[in-house]
C-alpha cells in the first residue's frame, strides 16, 4: 500500500540521485588530493563519500518504508580537478548550500502535500546542512589563513587524516 504521495515519491528520487552524485563528488575530490600527496585531505573527502551514501541510504530506506518505489537515476559525470585545498573547500561550500535548497524545497513540498512524515524526517536533514556549511566555511578560513605556508597546509592535513567515519544519523536503520 501506497502511502507516499507521487510529488514527494519523485522529488525523493530526485534527491536520492543527488546524494549519490555527492558521494560521487567528494570520491572525485578524495583521489585528486591523494594524487597530490595530501592523504589527510583525502581522507576528509573520503569520509564525505561515505556520509553521502549514507544519506541516499536513509532515502531509500524512508521511500521503502512508506510504500514508495525507489528508481535509482545515471549519476552525472563530476569535476576531477581541484588545484588547491581551498579551491576544493569552496566548491564544497557551494555544493552543500545548493544541497540546503534542494532540502529546504523538498522540506516545503512535505508541507504544501501535508505529508508530516516526510517533514519530520527531514529535520534531520536540515540541522544536518547546518553543519556541512559551518565545516566547510571553517575549512575555508583554515585554508586561507594559511595560505600556501607548506608547513600549515601539512600540519591541517595531519589534522584531517584523524577523521573517522560514524553513523551519520539515528534514521540510517529505519
Amino acid at each position: 500500500m501506497v502511502t507516499i504521495s507521487k510529488k514527494i515519491n519523485d522529488a525523493i528520487n530526485a534527491q536520492i540521485n543527488w546524494e549519490m552524485w555527492s558521494g560521487y563528488l567528494y570520491l572525485s575530490m578524495a583521489n585528486n588530493f591523494e594524487a597530490m600527496g595530501h592523504k589527510g585531505i583525502a581522507n576528509w573527502f573520503t569520509i564525505q563519500y561515505k556520509e553521502e551514501l549514507a544519506h541516499a541510504q536513509i532515502f531509500i530506506n524512508y521511500l521503502n518504508s512508506r510504500g514508495g518505489r525507489v528508481l535509482l537515476a545515471p549519476i552525472a559525470a563530476v569535476p576531477t580537478e581541484w588545484a588547491t585545498p581551498l579551491e576544493a573547500f569552496k566548491a564544497t561550500l557551494e555544493h552543500e548550500q545548493n544541497v540546503t535548497a534542494l532540502i529546504n524545497n523538498l522540506y516545503a513540498l512535505a508541507e504544501e502535500e501535508k505529508d508530516f512524515a516526510t517533514r519530520q524526517m527531514l529535520n534531520w536533514f536540515v540541522a544536518e546542512q547546518v553543519e556541512e556549511e559551518d565545516t566547510a566555511r571553517t575549512l575555508i578560513d583554515n585554508f586561507t589563513l594559511i595560505g600556501d605556508n607548506g608547513y600549515g597546509i601539512y600540519q591541517l592535513d595531519t589534522e584531517l587524516a584523524t577523521r573517522t567515519y560514524t553513523d551519520p544519523s539515528p534514521l540510517q536503520n529505519n
